[in-house]
């Protein structure tokens, strides 16, 4: 065979072992990667959401109603003006703390620290997706705002504020479970197991501070506008 002809096999095989040697180019976890991509396809999802939104609102003939006496909740005096939206924002950004600190604390493999302040995140949710349901009642059976109709303005207003914030709070829920599952898997010591590997703890961080950022936008463009 000649010099050419072998030349050319080696670069062939040369190919074929690179290929087949499952290289990276590169090194990010399987696991993170994943939760990446699922996090830029629901960016798409919550940005149409707010886009939808924007265009309803700015196109609508009926009036639509003020978020800051919608919102409003009165404590036996006057009603002050987003008090509870104010709330549940203040528990999801110090979710958004803990959640940090138990990233921290896990790649220390601090399977005590970890796995609490995984749960003071998971209670966190919790309460916020409490008061979003309490915020849900008092619109139904107070102010009488329904998906196809609202007697305070646009019909709009129920269908927007029902499907944006209800799809957020299926996702903090979900966050809540997946925090408890991963929480008590740290403290049973799976991962110790399986050599020590706390980054599922980073990925879960990921999803969680996805959530509370959305959250940010909705505040902004919902109650705020």
């Amino acid at each position: 065979m000649s010099e050419a002809a072998l030349s050319t096999t080696a670069e062939g095989s040369g190919v074929v072992q690179d290929f087949s040697a499952d290289k990276q180019a590169f090194h990010v976890p399987w696991g993170k990667a994943m939760m990446w991509i699922f996090l830029l396809s629901d960016t798409f999802i919550f940005s149409c959401f707010l886009v939808g939104y924007m265009t309803v609102r700015m196109s609508t003939a009926d009036p639509w109603p003020i978020p800051s006496e919608v919102f409003a909740l009165s404590f036996g005096g006057d009603p002050i003006p987003l008090v509870l939206i104010a709330i549940m924002t203040f528990i999801l950004i110090t979710s958004s703390g803990t959640m940090a600190m138990a990233v921290n604390m896990g790649y220390r493999k601090d399977r005590k620290r970890t796995f609490w302040l995984m749960l003071a995140t998971a209670a966190l949710g919790a309460s916020f997706v409490g008061m979003q349901a309490f915020e849900w009642t008092k619109l139904i059976v107070d102010e009488g705002v329904r998906p196809w109709g609202n007697p305070m303005g646009a019909a709009q207003f129920g269908s927007s504020f029902f499907m944006i914030t209800g799809f957020h709070g299926l996702h903090v829920s979900a966050g809540v479970i997946y925090l408890l599952v991963i929480a008590f898997r740290v403290k049973n010591g799976f991962y110790e197991k399986r050599g020590g590997n706390y980054e599922i703890v980073e990925i879960v961080g990921l999803y969680w501070h996805f959530v509370d950022l959305v959250w940010v936008f909705i505040f902004a463009f919902f109650y705020l506008w």
